[in-house]
């Protein structure tokens, strides 16, 4: 790194509240400070210390985070039973959150019976997820 380069570290946007009609997911944020010039990363990432799973969004700095607490894990199943790709809601701009279905799905079948991630954290994700990893 170029020492005029600086460095900036990411901001994390948590995400509280979503709505659905049927295959179409909006997750939405109350923050206005997200830069007009955010894109979709396409991966997804876990915090077990916070039990929250966190989608990487991208602008010209970097990464930032897109998380979600447990409080929203139940829109989370009803994304992965769903057939499009959810979308997040910031004020007018919509966003396609691009392989979010397949970054979460894969990292719950990772995390089921992997006390890597937390013994307690991998309990929860099995509880929560339980009809997806069933089916």
């Amino acid at each position: 790194m170029d020492r005029k380069e600086r460095f900036i570290l990411p901001i994390t946007y948590n995400v509280h509240s979503g709505v659905q009609f049927e295959n179409d997911i909006r997750f939405t944020l109350e923050e206005n400070s997200m830069l007009e010039k955010i894109a979709a990363g396409g991966q997804m990432i876990t915090d077990s210390d916070s039990f929250a799973f966190i989608y990487l969004l991208e602008d010209e700095t970097g990464y930032h985070y897109l998380k979600f607490g447990q409080d929203v894990w139940p829109m989370l199943v009803s994304t992965l039973k769903a057939t499009d790709e959810p979308t997040l809601q910031i004020g007018d701009t919509e966003l396609t959150l691009n392989m979010f279905r397949e970054e979460l799905e894969m990292l719950i079948f990772n995390i089921e019976g992997n006390d890597n991630y937390g013994e307690e954290f991998s309990q929860a994700v099995e509880d929560a997820f339980e009809e997806i990893l069933k089916s």
